[in-house]
């Protein structure tokens, strides 16, 4: 399986630390918040990835380079500064996945849980299995809930955690443009085919300051 990386965002609500460094290289611990992210796809065997990036992209592009000092592989795929959101994203990147399902991870979270967990293949006919989680107190309204089935309806059961494993067949033809993922979810949720499952780890949205520094606490607790 590929994965693509989502590192286009501004972070608005991380600066002034992002006024001059792109979030994915907003360091946590000792290492940037990107670099977490790599070794773990590494260390599950996933080596192929794309990064999108927009803002401050050529910092981005300069730092992870073709990927060989992280011991993967690293395509990127460069937006421009108003970027194309999350599914303009990934539709700009389609051609990368050669028709597969493939893993996509937001740039701005940090899980501490074993990337092996994301490899189980989409059934047949599921466009998407998207990761969730408990609601954290940014977002006590939730995102989705889960039947019995595993299929996803939008409610206030769970956060989704930005992890997910969708299918090319989902975004073939699509034209690129700046475009959201949450109607995709609609649509797919209408139609039965959007799945869910419980993220196993811990996981932090890293969206701003006092969250960033959450998550160093974290880390420097756990000495990860």
């Amino acid at each position: 399986m590929k994965a693509m990386i989502l590192a286009a965002g501004r972070g608005e609500r991380l600066r002034p630390i992002t006024d001059t460094c792109p979030k994915p290289l907003v360091k946590v611990g000792d290492k940037s918040l990107i670099e977490w992210h790599l070794e773990k796809l590494k260390k599950a065997g996933i080596t192929d990835i794309i990064i999108n990036s927009a803002y401050l992209s050529s910092m981005i592009v300069s730092y992870l380079g073709d990927g060989h000092k992280f011991g993967v592989n690293i395509t990127h795929s460069v937006e421009g500064d108003s970027g194309l959101e999350t599914a303009g994203g990934i539709i700009k990147a389609l051609p990368f996945f050669e028709g597969k399902d493939f893993l996509v991870v937001n740039g701005d979270t940090f899980i501490d849980g074993d990337y092996k967990q994301f490899l189980e293949p989409l059934k047949d006919g599921v466009q998407a299995r998207l990761y969730l989680v408990t609601n954290p107190e940014h977002n006590l309204k939730g995102d989705f809930s889960l039947d019995e089935q595993g299929l996803c309806t939008r409610g206030p059961g769970y956060t989704f955690s930005g992890t997910a494993v969708y299918s090319s067949k989902g975004f073939l033809n699509k034209e690129i443009k700046k475009e959201p993922l949450l109607p995709y979810f609609e649509k797919w949720s209408q139609e039965k085919v959007l799945t869910g499952k419980l993220l196993q780890g811990k996981w932090f949205d890293v969206g701003t300051v006092q969250r960033l520094d959450t998550v160093n606490k974290y880390v420097k607790e756990k000495q990860l």
